[in-house]
């Protein structure tokens, strides 16, 4: 087939966000020649690597854009950006002069795919998305995407709140962070209660209040729900709040100790008693946040350590000149790279959905800053400079967070040899067929059969696997109350039929082969958390392993997931362990054996999750309201009743007519409401 639309070039990619781009066209007499597929993909798999790009190659236009690489299973191998596509693409079609790194992406090339933009920053946008959404092998991968915490001054209520806050900034208010840490936050939060006596109870627990709570008592809130201060005194301490974390610190202090000094003027030595306390709150949340430099108000510092193959990124968050705390990062980037080229793929990753300080420092050079800073600018609306500092405080900066970066990286490679030798020593000890890459561990909590809730957690090469961990609530109805065995069954039942949906019931993968098979085999990335468990591990003795081994079986994949179980020894006693093996007796390990610390830790770590899991969900229904069963009551229509009524038990027993004259109740819903409490006759 020679039909000129069968390049693959890619018109409106969704990351783009409806971003005017332009495509290719009119293919060259090279790509006319070649028969392709429905797909876009050459059937003359003769035509690979460097031949293939080339004849990509001719095709381009000298534009900004972004191309990726595919491999024989169609598998994106790369993501890249470039200011002209043409250019940056051509240098791909020579094998000399690359790394080995390049050399066998090139040779493991199969198929190109080609967006172009309007302007390299835009590429530079698209690039960061596609790369985090496909996570390319030959990329450098930001692993860790969790979002970070901020702190919230509401300004959609008549008396605003402090918060905790993660995730999109969908609530109108004020924002301040980044912090490195929920505790970070908490703590600082707590300081503020001290300092600025604001509220952080919920609007609905704020609307209805009808005497002050605990807080107020012990100096922890002014006390607005009832009115023990005006909302004029209180939208006073709300300014001073935000000043202060706005980086205006003297200023709140000097205005404080001069109320401090005009109220022992006039004897009022209470009133004098309260400045002085928000004055040492103040005093606390600067005298624990580390580095606090004079000269650097706000200011993202990164620095980044290489060694043994990993690499540790660094970051310390500095907000009002304060530090706000730090993380370290460990990117999955390939050995051969500079520290430049690993932390200018980074930060397209880190910023693509966090906002920038004004001041990002770096401890080198990296390619492209000038457009990252366009980028950053751009989003913020403010100038954001990126800066690589030789000497002052600046660069003292630079120096502390690259020691943390060694420190950080030091501790992971210990933890990773120790990881190893563990994982080894399992595979020799139940005779497994290979070191395993992912444990799952299954366990399951009740009381008496109550708030019953299975729990899963996964460890690999990296210890545990935390973002991988699930949790099931036993949905079952024929299931008798207390049944562990039946717990089991529907846990193990909906965790592998899922995997099965969802990635076929080819079970484990093999490991991967080399890119191409004349260059040595690449080391196996041990940091890749497969999809299927090579090993379950089952907190109990034969009635569970039996039970899950049926399961497997019913599922088909009896003979492809290994199972053993980890029954309680005698007594109960920790050390005693019974193992159940498939084709062995049970048996113990010597009770200073490591493999059999391990396999304990792995059990208690499913504990703990299971427990904290039921204890969870028990709470929820503790404190479940009875007005939560009722169809059509929402948060407004809950507060109007419990406010009117006082308690849900009061609704219930409340008639026709009271229900009427709550504000919001029409007659249909009061009809439903008494309904739902009463049987009609």
């Amino acid at each position: 087939m020679t039909d000129e639309t069968a390049i693959d070039f890619e018109d409106e990619p969704e990351d783009l966000e409806g971003e005017d781009v332009e495509t290719a066209s009119e293919p060259s007499p090279l790509l006319a020649a070649i028969e392709w597929d429905s797909g876009g993909r050459a059937v003359d798999q003769t035509l690979v690597g460097a031949e293939l790009i080339h004849a990509f190659q001719r095709q381009l236009p000298n534009s900004p854009g972004v191309y990726r690489m595919f491999d024989e299973a169609n598998e994106v191998l790369y993501v890249g950006k470039a200011k002209s596509l043409k250019k940056r693409v051509a240098s791909y079609t020579r094998m000399a002069g690359h790394t080995n790194r390049i050399a066998r992406m090139i040779r493991a090339t199969r198929h190109m795919e080609f967006v172009t933009t309007r302007t390299e920053t835009e590429a530079l946008l698209l690039e960061a998305n596609l790369i985090k959404r496909l996570r390319p092998r030959f990329n450098v991968l930001m692993r860790d995407d969790k979002s970070f915490p901020y702190i919230l001054v509401s300004d959609d209520h008549e008396a605003p709140a402090v918060f905790k806050h993660r995730g999109a900034r969908s609530r109108k208010g004020s924002y301040f962070g980044p912090f490195a840490s929920g505790g970070a936050v908490g703590r600082t939060v707590a300081s503020l209660q001290r300092a600025f006596l604001l509220r952080t109870c919920t609007d609905s627990v704020y609307e209805t209040r009808t005497r002050p709570c605990l807080l107020y008592q012990i100096k922890r809130c002014s006390g607005p729900c009832t009115r023990e201060i005006s909302l004029e005194d209180y939208a006073g301490l709300v300014s001073d709040a935000k000043a202060f974390l706005s980086g205006k610190s003297a200023q709140v202090k000097r205005t404080i100790a001069e109320a401090m000094q005009e109220a022992s003027m006039d004897l009022d030595f209470e009133r004098a008693a309260v400045f002085r306390d928000r004055l040492s709150a103040l005093a606390h949340i600067q005298g624990h946040q580390g580095i606090n430099p004079h000269g650097v108000e706000e200011a993202d510092v990164f620095a980044i350590h290489q060694e043994g193959g990993l690499t540790c990124i660094q970051v310390f968050f500095f907000r009002t000149n304060q530090n706000w705390g730090n993380r370290a990062y460990f990117p999955k980037a390939d050995p051969s790279l500079e520290p430049g080229e690993v932390l200018g793929a980074f930060l397209a990753q880190f910023y693509e959905d966090k906002p920038a300080a004004s001041l990002v420092l770096l401890p080198v050079e990296v390619e492209d800053a000038a457009i990252l800073a366009e980028l950053l600018s751009t989003r913020a609306e403010r100038r954001v400079e990126i800066a690589v500092p030789k000497r002052g405080e600046k660069r003292d900066l630079v120096d502390h967070a690259t020691s943390n970066a060694r420190e950080a990286l030091g501790r992971r490679l210990a933890e990773t040899s120790s990881q190893a030798r563990l994982l080894a020593g399992l595979k020799d000890t139940f005779a497994l067929e290979r070191v395993p890459r992912r444990i799952e561990v299954f366990d399951n909590s009740h009381i008496m059969g109550t708030a019953a809730v299975g729990a899963m957690i996964v460890a690999g090469p990296q210890g545990f696997a935390k973002s991988q961990y699930r949790k099931f609530n036993i949905k079952g109805q024929d299931i008798t109350p207390g049944d562990d065995f039946g717990m089991m069954r529907e846990v193990m039942t909906r965790r592998f039929s899922r995997l099965i949906k969802e990635e076929g019931a080819t079970g484990p993968a093999p490991e991967r082969p080399p890119a191409d098979p004349e260059a040595p085999e690449e080391a196996a990335d041990e940091t890749e958390m497969p999809a299927w468990p090579d090993l379950v591990l089952v907190d109990g003795g034969k009635g569970q392993i039996s039970a899950v081994r049926k399961i497997l079986d019913d599922l088909g994949i009896a003979d492809k997931v290994t199972t053993i179980g980890v029954a309680k020894g005698v007594d109960r006693d920790a050390g005693r362990e019974r193992f159940i093996v498939q084709g062995r007796e049970p048996f113990s390990l010597p009770p200073r054996d490591p493999v059999l610390y391990f396999v304990q830790r792995l059990r208690d770590e499913a504990h703990r999750f299971a427990i904290g899991t039921h204890r969870a969900k028990r709470k929820k229904e503790l404190v479940k309201n009875p007005l939560d069963e009722i169809g059509g009551i929402g948060p407004s229509r809950k507060r109007a009743l419990l406010h009117h009524f006082g308690t849900a038990k009061a609704v219930s027993r409340a008639a026709m007519d009271d229900l009427l004259k709550v504000e919001g109740i029409s007659a249909a819903m009061a009809r439903t409401i008494y309904d739902h409490f009463h049987e009609r006759q």
